[in-house]
């Protein structure tokens, strides 16, 4: 027993040894650290110059970033979750290893001297770098650049950029499922549908309510009917001078109109629309005749007065309008 335990000893650092020692292929070594650490590599000056030097028969796709608060960069900040879910989602999705391509994160912390070798002055950067042997090689080393300019922090256009330039099948992104957004969302509809359910039977007469329709109707034919949109397409003054001190209500001509002239024509049209609503269905259901005799006498008067106002406004707005009505 004391022998095997004695043997065991001496065997685990050689089987450590054993474990750590490079199989000889770059990239299968990269790609089984990748796997471990379950997305990009962690680089720096040493590692990124490694991993990008030549020969090599795998592409290379490089983040540098600035991620210490000191530099504020907030892009690198947002986008870096994304990148690290790009960088999973690939590794994890290309199994057989037919794209032959390695991410890689190199933090300005750990490699300033590679920042200062590209000449770069804002973060982030990314790099592709075509392999240099191999079927998929490309006759030009120099690595291209992702343009984020446009300020994109989302894995999928990365993705169908690199896509574009990686031989092979591209993996897509896979997204963990956000179960709080499930739950939100489920919560919302189910409290919804309760809501509806409870309400229902006291919000549905209300609804079915043809008077509601009918004003609702009423209200917005007049909004429309006044000038509303007008107002808000020329973007009209509520009021203007007049010139001698005072105010002027309306403005000449047809196509010019103030804020407050708008709100003068729908009060007129609502009084003759509920003057003439009275005089077709409330006034015929009076049971006394000299009450009905005196509200037609009255709503008479009214909608003769507002009518008379109203072609006065027309004269207003058009000098040459010849019609007009007592006592305006």
């Amino acid at each position: 027993m004391k022998f095997l335990q004695t043997v065991t000893a001496f065997l685990l650092p050689i089987a450590a040894l054993a474990a750590k020692k490079p199989s000889g292929d770059k990239f299968s070594d990269y790609r089984s650290q990748q796997l471990s650490t379950g997305g990009p590599l962690k680089l720096d000056d040493n590692e990124y110059a490694k991993l990008t030097a030549a020969p090599r028969d795998y592409g290379v796709a490089v983040l540098l970033t600035a991620l210490e608060a000191r530099f504020g960069c907030a892009i690198c900040h947002e986008f870096q979750p994304e990148w690290d879910l790009l960088g999973k989602s690939w590794t994890k999705g290309d199994k057989k290893q037919e794209s032959r391509l390695v991410f890689g994160t190199l933090d300005f912390a750990s490699g300033q001297r590679t920042f200062q070798s590209l000449q770069l002055t804002t973060a982030p950067v990314l790099l592709y770098f075509a392999p240099t042997t191999g079927p998929d090689a490309k006759p030009d080393t120099a690595p291209l650049r992702f343009d984020f300019t446009t300020g994109v922090i989302r894995a999928e256009p990365v993705h169908n950029w690199l896509s574009r330039h990686v031989a092979g099948p591209s993996p897509p992104v896979v997204r963990p499922v956000n179960y709080v957004k499930i739950i939100t969302t489920t919560v919302a509809i189910l409290g919804s549908i309760t809501a509806i359910a409870v309400a229902g039977p006291y919000v549905l007469p209300v609804l079915q309510s043809r008077n509601l329709w009918a004003a609702i109707s009423l209200i917005l034919v007049l909004l429309f009917t006044s000038g509303h949109m007008f107002n808000h397409i020329r973007k009209v003054p509520y009021v203007a001078g007049d010139g001698k001190g005072g105010i002027s209500y309306f403005a000449g001509g047809f196509q010019n109109q103030f804020g407050l002239e708008t709100q003068i024509v729908a009060a007129m049209y609502a009084i003759l629309a509920f003057a003439t609503i009275s005089l077709a269905l409330k006034v015929p259901r009076m049971t006394d005749p000299r009450a009905q005799g005196i509200a037609t006498l009255a709503w008479g008067l009214v909608m003769l007065a507002m009518y008379s106002y109203l072609l006065s406004t027309f004269r207003i707005k058009n000098g040459g309008y010849p019609f007009w009505l007592p006592p305006f």
